[in-house]
């Protein structure tokens, strides 16, 4: 796949993405938060099936790889999911899209220390930037008092693990085929996310029967396309262009985001979201080396 094509499809993967969070809101609010996410992720595998038995990738792991697999499916799949799933439970759907904006930047960061890219003074002050940003969006709203809701940290933590778990994907992608990648730590991830459940959400199952028709919907969507074909195409990005590249693209997620929510969830947008919006932009541009890259450009005679 051409990169040109492939940053045609990020961009797409990324107004899904930025959709699903809203899905998501609905999805927990409608049904036991994470008894859905472990089938979500579970329906997630089940997309993906097909391709990995149509390119006949299945195989015995090395010691290495599957402790890798292992990693992802913790951290990507069961730390980041049930984070971000019943964190909102308790924030809003804007503000949770806003927070995760700062995971290009965690992830540029994390690249330089784990994967070898430089890190620059513009990456730190990128960095910087991106911090104040995630400060103002969880400060912000109608009440004048500072006030950082649950919600919002459980976002906080699920940029982390989801950083570990792009580093650990690129690491992986050396030698497993991606689809099979990401295959096996969804099936995984969604076997830990189940486990999870059953003590925490003793009537989760029975709980699924009260679901409307829009819930089931969007359930399959974020299923499906957000999280099986999406994960799916990120993680084949960070594969072909690496992971400091690929993050750059999450930047657009946290704008559908709050599109979305304003649209389909009526939540209101402050003042202090779009400021801090602005500044995990910046801070995205700085701190992914793009304005590093333009400014390169420039100098280069023609």
């Amino acid at each position: 796949m051409r990169n040109s094509f492939l940053y045609i499809i990020l961009v797409l993967m990324m107004m899904v993405w930025g959709f699903n969070i809203i899905a998501i809101k609905v999805v927990v609010t409608a049904f036991p938060a994470i008894t859905i996410t472990s089938l979500r992720v579970f329906i997630a595998f089940l997309a993906i099936l097909p391709v990995l038995f149509y390119r006949k990738v299945f195989r015995k792991f090395t010691r290495q790889e599957f402790l890798f697999i292992l990693g992802i499916a913790i951290t990507g799949i069961l730390g980041h999911q049930y984070l971000m799933s019943v964190g909102l439970k308790y924030t809003t759907a804007a503000n949770g899209g806003l927070i995760l904006g700062a995971v290009p930047i965690v992830t540029s960061i994390a690249a330089s220390f784990f994967l070898g890219d430089r890190l620059t003074a513009s990456r730190v002050v990128g960095l910087i930037f991106g911090f104040i940003g995630v400060a103002s969006v969880m400060v912000s709203g109608a009440s004048e008092a500072i006030v950082i809701s649950r919600g919002d940290l459980y976002f906080c933590f699920a940029v982390f693990v989801q950083t570990v778990s792009f580093i650990l994907v690129k690491k992986a992608s050396a030698t497993v085929d991606i689809a099979l990648l990401t295959g096996m730590t969804q099936l995984i991830g969604s076997g830990f996310l189940f486990m999870l459940a059953v003590p925490s959400e003793p009537n989760g199952i029975q709980g699924l029967q009260h679901g409307t028709t829009v819930a089931w919907t969007l359930f399959l969507f974020s299923g499906i396309i957000a999280t099986g074909v999406g994960h799916f195409v990120y993680n084949y990005a960070i594969q072909q262009v690496g992971a400091g590249k690929s993050a750059l693209f999450l930047n657009l997620t946290p704008l559908f985001s709050v599109i979305g929510s304003y649209f389909f969830l009526g939540e209101t947008i402050y003042a202090g979201q779009w400021l801090g919006f602005g500044l995990i932009v910046a801070g995205v541009t700085l701190g992914t080396g793009v304005m590093e890259q333009v400014i390169k450009k420039r100098d280069v005679p023609a």
